[in-house]
């Protein structure tokens, strides 16, 4: 069983943890891409990352650039967007999506300390079409030189950042608890267990 200590730390940040806040993955085919997004999503304490893949195969994550984040990531699979959206819609969060083209609003003009789901696609096409008619807003980061976009796992850590920064300012970050966080952590200390004494890791709640 994990010391103390670690199930300390485990709590410390499962108590930051956004429950309401999601980040998607659509498509995006580069496994180091995927990975960084997955990385900068539990840096910046989302709650759940989706994986939607309807044309690419979906990528192996890299435990080396997500620095082991996926473990402790709660990642949900999906392959086809409705089943994506029907469970944002039905967890209450606003589907966001990045898009360049002048109906996109700057990302630092939205408000972030809402339910919210952001969605990140293709490194060569963007979000889908699909996505882009489910989504409740179209966002973009304003760009200042040649470039017309930044690279899909950059811009993901650009808008958290302001997520993060707008959900401190309101007080979002402060510790708190919930039943559905303490399944995660019993869930997790178990599966540490498991691993320890090399049994069959138990089942995600």
């Amino acid at each position: 069983m994990p010391n103390e200590r670690r199930i300390a730390r485990i709590r410390e940040v499962l108590e930051r943890r956004q429950n309401d806040l999601s980040v998607v993955v659509e498509n995006v085919w580069d496994p180091h891409n995927a990975s960084a997004i997955v990385r900068s999503a539990d840096g910046f304490a989302a709650g759940a990352v989706h994986l939607l893949y309807t044309i690419e195969t979906a990528p192996e994550l890299s435990r080396g650039v997500s620095a082991y984040t996926d473990k402790w990531t709660t990642i949900e699979r999906h392959d086809a967007t409705a089943d994506l959206v029907e469970t944002l819609r039905d967890r209450g969060q606003r589907i966001l999506v990045t898009h360049v083209d002048d109906t996109a609003r700057d990302y630092l003009e939205v408000d972030w300390t809402q339910p919210a789901a952001l969605v990140l696609g293709n490194e060569q096409r963007g979000c889908s079409e699909e996505l882009l008619d489910a989504s409740d807003e179209r966002i973009q980061i304003p760009m200042l030189g040649f470039a017309q976009s930044f690279n899909v796992s950059v811009a993901a850590a650009v808008i958290l950042a302001e997520v993060a920064r707008q959900r401190r300012a309101a007080g979002l970050l402060k510790p708190s608890w919930s039943d559905a966080k303490q399944r995660l952590l019993d869930y997790w200390i178990a599966r540490e267990e498991a691993r320890e004494q090399r049994r069959p890791p138990p089942e995600a709640p």
